[in-house]
Order: structure tokens, then C-alpha cells, then sequence
């Protein structure tokens, strides 16, 4: 495989040399052995069943009254109807049609009419875990999923020193594009309207195992800055020169998750962000995007409270403009027949390489 960098490097070069891969990476699949979001805690009441995804595979979700959560294949092994439809009865859930029922083990532990004597097989069970106000499934290997490890603490959602908004949407495109576009922030240009004029700084870039990371920081050369931005900093800032490249805004991705943190030397970040984009479609291309955007409360009391709306309503406008611009770029690929795009920035084929080293390849590339 080809690596744009050395491992453990840390290059600030433009020129370094570059080999992109010849893989596509729109038709690498992510891989199943790791932890992925599907739901967020909120949407899975006591007593209920929802139905999600993970790339094509339909979960269902269940919580008991008593006891802790557990997913199965939202399928029931009689007629394929979805268990997400069905009610929960204790530590099980009963298919809608006819009231099947299956236990956290994905058993079928009763067929009403059969008796408990001549019970067929059951449906496929994923492991399953809730943290930071999400469930998360294993869909690989389960006997791998002991032993990879989640976060204990993702952004800084259980420090009361920060208040955390939890966000996420289902985008209409592949995971990569969304990795690419935080990763590289020579894309202000098109938060301008937003953010106003700002002219980035590639520090450099890491480059490990399972891991790539780009440093940057910022200079204003235009326009007021934003009152989301004020509140994220905890202070008014303008073109002049004590603020320019003062923080330092660190991206990482960690496959498969990304996280985002600002700050000032060896102070807290100001903004801490953890995401991870779980694929939904068969073929990889939309995926449901799960984030926790940890901002640090400023000195005055209860001021980031009052003013949270409006930074919502910051974060959601420059959601939408990358929303919009990844889903531009699926399109485009589509239309082309494949990934016709000439990348020239070292760190985007570095993440590049990186996606295609962890992933699944293509089916035509696995077997050769």
C-alpha cells in the first residue's frame, strides 16, 4: 500500500512527496470490527424497541424495563418482519405478527402456538454497550468486541468545567468524504458568509498506526467575527495582530472516529469535539453522522447557558454548508463512474491511506 508519510512523522512540507493510492476510496467499506453508534439513548425508551443500521444490516434495539439494553437482527426468524415492530415482554421482545419471541441472546424462547418444546433457531445478536448518551454496537467479530477498546470519555461530556451539545444528521454520502472535509481546514474559504475571512496555517501532520493527525492555526484578515465563535473563545476577538495563530486547532482521526480540539498552549482546549460516522446504506454511501461538541464555560457564570441557542444555531449553519459540499461530491461521483479527484494536500492522502488500510476493500481488490 502506498503511505504518503512515514509512520510517526511529522512533516509541515507542502512538497513532500505524495503517491496517492489507486484504490478508490469511495468503494472501501468500513470495518465491522470496531464500535459504532446507531442510536442515540433519548430515542430508546423503557419498555421499547426502535430499529436502526449499521451498512445495510438492520439492528433492532430493545431496553427492558429492568436490566440493561440489548440489539438483534431486525429480523424475525419466522417471516423476516421486523422485531423492531414487535413489544417488549420482560428481557424479551415478541414479534408483531405472530409473537415469537426472543431473548438478549437472540434465542427464539417461545412460539405460542408450538409450546416451548419445538423452538427453531434464533436471530444473530450484536454486542452492545450505552456511553455519553449513545448506544453503540459491535457488528463484527463478537469475540473481538471485548477486546477493542471505546473512549472512556469522549469530548467532554462528563466534565462539568464544559457543556456539551450532542448533534448529528444522516448525510448522503460516504464516510470518507465527511473524514476529508474536517480534516482539511483550507476550506474556510467557503464558511466565509459564516465565520468571515480566515486565512489557515498547516503546522504539520502525525502519522501512526490507525491514526493521522493535522495541526493548524488561524489568522482573521476580514469581517466581524461571529458571536458563536465569541462564545466558543470566551472572548471578542478582531484582525488585530495579538490574535492571529494564537490557538491551536488539533484534527485527529483515530479510526473510525475523528475529534477536533482548540486551544492555547497547555491550557483545556476551549472545544473539544469527538464524531463518527456510522455507515447506514448497503453500499456505504449515506451515513448517520453521531457528534458531541464539548465548549469550555467561560469565567461569568451561566453566560454560555444563556447564549447556547445561538451558538446551536452557529454550529447547525456550518453543519449544513459541509453537509451540502460532501453531498456535491457524492453526486459528482456518481455521475463520473468513480473518484476522478487529483488530491495535491500531503495530510488528505495520508488520511487517504489510512481509511484504506483499515477498511474493507473492494471485492474486486480483496481477492487479488
Amino acid at each position: 500500500m502506498n503511505q504518503t508519510v512515514p509512520p510517526n512523522s511529522d512533516d509541515t512540507s507542502f512538497g513532500a512527496e505524495t503517491r496517492p493510492n489507486t484504490t478508490d476510496i469511495r468503494r472501501v467499506r468500513s470495518n465491522p470490527d470496531y464500535w459504532y453508534p446507531v442510536a442515540w439513548s433519548r430515542e430508546l425508551k423503557p419498555g421499547k424497541t426502535i430499529g436502526t443500521r449499521y451498512a445495510g444490516q438492520p439492528i433492532a434495539l430493545v431496553r427492558p424495563v429492568d436490566g440493561p439494553i440489548f440489539a438483534l437482527e431486525d429480523r424475525c426468524a419466522h417471516r423476516q418482519v421486523p422485531l423492531s415492530k414487535g413489544v417488549v415482554a420482560g428481557s424479551s421482545v415478541k414479534c408483531c405478527y405472530h409473537g415469537w419471541a426472543y431473548g438478549r441472546s437472540g434465542r427464539c424462547i417461545d412460539v405460542p402456538y408450538l409450546g416451548k418444546g419445538k423452538l427453531p433457531n434464533g436471530v444473530r445478536t450484536y454486542p452492545c454497550r450505552e456511553q455519553n448518551g449513545m448506544i453503540f454496537v459491535f457488528p463484527g467479530d463478537p469475540e473481538k468486541a471485548d477486546s477493542v477498546p471505546l473512549a472512556p470519555q469522549l469530548a467532554r461530556a462528563d466534565s462539568p468545567a464544559y457543556k456539551t451539545r450532542y448533534f448529528g444528521r444522516t448525510v448522503g454520502c460516504h464516510y470518507s468524504f465527511m473524514h476529508e472535509n474536517l480534516m482539511d481546514m483550507n476550506h474556510q474559504f467557503m464558511h466565509s458568509k459564516q465565520m468571515g475571512q480566515m486565512k489557515p496555517r498547516f503546522l504539520g501532520q502525525k502519522r501512526e498506526p490507525g491514526l493521522v493527525e493535522a495541526r493548524y492555526s488561524f489568522a482573521r484578515t476580514g469581517g466581524k467575527q461571529p458571536f458563536g465563535e465569541a462564545l466558543i473563545f470566551g472572548e471578542r476577538r478582531d484582525v488585530s495582530e495579538k490574535f492571529q495563530h494564537r490557538d491551536v486547532m488539533t484534527i485527529r482521526t483515530e479510526y473510525p472516529y475523528q475529534t477536533l480540539r482548540i486551544q492555547t498552549g497547555d491550557e483545556d482546549p476551549v472545544m473539544d469535539l469527538w464524531i463518527v460516522y456510522t455507515p447506514q446504506s448497503a453500499d456505504e454511501l449515506t451515513n448517520r453522522t453521531f457528534g458531541l461538541l464539548s465548549v469550555k464555560r467561560p469565567k461569568i457564570p451561566g453566560i454560555l447557558d444563556m447564549a447556547w441557542p445561538l451558538l446551536v444555531a452557529f454550529t447547525e449553519r456550518i453543519f449544513a454548508e459541509d453537509r451540502e459540499i460532501v453531498e456535491l461530491e457524492q453526486n459528482a461521483w456518481r455521475e463520473l463512474g468513480g473518484d476522478h479527484n487529483v488530491e495535491v494536500f500531503p495530510v488528505i492522502n495520508a488520511l487517504r491511506a489510512l481509511l484504506v488500510e483499515c477498511g474493507i476493500p473492494p471485492a474486486s481488490e480483496s481477492h487479488a
